[in-house]
């Protein structure tokens, strides 16, 4: 048997270590990996109702450009 690690009373292997802290390294970096970030827009400050509806058709039409 080799070399063993001795815990809080309980003994673990140097490959349970490595498993342990390599899944803590990966849940510390990736915390939310199965749901995608709403993209976030800045609010529309328009002078006029016409005006807000312009820029929301623009972007729109030029959003549907690049996709």
């Amino acid at each position: 048997m080799g070399a063993a690690y001795q815990i809080f009373g309980k003994t673990f292997q140097p490959h349970q270590l490595a498993l342990a802290t390599l899944g803590s390294v990966v849940l510390l970096v990736l915390p939310k990996p199965w749901g995608l970030p709403s993209p976030t827009t800045p609010p529309i400050k328009a002078s006029s109702p016409e005006e807000e509806k312009f820029i929301q058709e623009w972007l729109a039409k030029h959003t549907e450009e690049k996709h």
